[in-house]
């Protein structure tokens, strides 16, 4: 199990670098191909222009991005220092042996360049600012739902943090886990990461038989693939958000389907999704 191509979105003042530094690390981790995209809109605004990943080539690139958008839109603040990992080869095609990139500049709306390269990728990896995704949330909607790819959201990397610090794969992942086809494939798309992990804990929201019967067959699930995943049922809270952000406080990756709604930025924005997204700076791998 592993990721051989991972699409990152690159978008200036909407997480850039820790989405950067999550795409490098698990890069470096499963020896992926890691393809930064930036889309160039009609006036010209927030271009990456480049062909490598080099770590010269992205400070290159970084303060080209300002240069061309600084009467448009904030500063990408992300320095040489601050984004890069040690450096990564520059490919185009497979055949280094480990970790490899390359940059893709495309024309027009960022979101719809990521529907298109996201398809081809194992893992779509994007940004977000402080605590939110506001500014990402196009991004956000248009990979988890139209891409029918895993979806990364970084979380948000600590003051001073080095990248050089970040592991790979998360240690402690948990799992939220209702028996739908979201959640489903959200463990699917997780499986890398969860089959590395020191310790995975599945948790379901609710009482009764029926939810300690669908964890424990999650668990049983996660066994065949050698990962052993001890369990929780979750109660006693005001709401399943704050019971799974109970859960998730000091976990290294939370794995959770997005649920169906009719309205699709309710979906993002609402409910446990929104809370987690907002009120947490946790990682969230998405599937819908």
């Amino acid at each position: 199990m592993s990721y051989r191509k991972i699409l990152v979105s690159v978008q200036a003042g909407n997480g850039a670098r820790s989405a950067l530094d999550s795409a490098f690390a698990l890069a470096k981790e499963f020896g992926a191909h890691v393809e930064g995209l930036r889309a160039r809109g009609t006036d010209g605004s927030g271009s990456y222009v480049g062909e490598g990943m080099s770590g010269a080539l992205v400070q290159e690139l970084v303060e080209l991005t300002e240069q061309e958008s600084a009467q448009r839109a904030p500063r990408a603040r992300c320095s040489k220092k601050g984004v890069m990992l040690p450096v990564i080869p520059d490919a185009d095609s497979p055949g280094t042996g480990g970790p490899s990139a390359s940059w893709l500049e495309e024309m027009g709306r960022e979101a719809d360049a990521v529907v298109l390269a996201g398809r081809l990728a194992d893992l779509i990896v994007v940004g977000r600012t402080g605590n939110e995704v506001h500014g990402s949330a196009p991004v956000l909607t248009a990979a988890l739902f139209e891409t029918g790819r895993p979806v990364l959201v970084a979380g948000k990397r600590a003051e001073g943090q080095n990248p050089t610090d970040r592991a790979g794969a998360p240690r402690w992942v948990v799992v939220a886990w209702n028996q739908s086809a979201e959640a489903a494939r959200a463990v699917a798309g997780a499986l890398p990461l969860l089959a590395r992990a020191q310790r995975v804990t599945a948790v379901s929201v609710g009482d009764g038989d029926e939810t300690a019967r669908g964890l424990a067959d999650l668990a049983r699930y996660l066994a065949w693939h050698g990962i052993n995943a001890e369990t929780a049922v979750l109660s006693g809270h005001p709401s399943p958000s704050e019971a799974l952000a109970a859960a998730g406080a000091g976990a290294d990756l939370v794995v959770l389907g997005g649920y169906s709604h009719s309205r699709l930025r309710e979906l993002i924005l609402g409910g446990v999704t929104r809370h987690l997204l907002e009120k947490t700076s946790l990682p969230l791998l998405l599937a819908h």
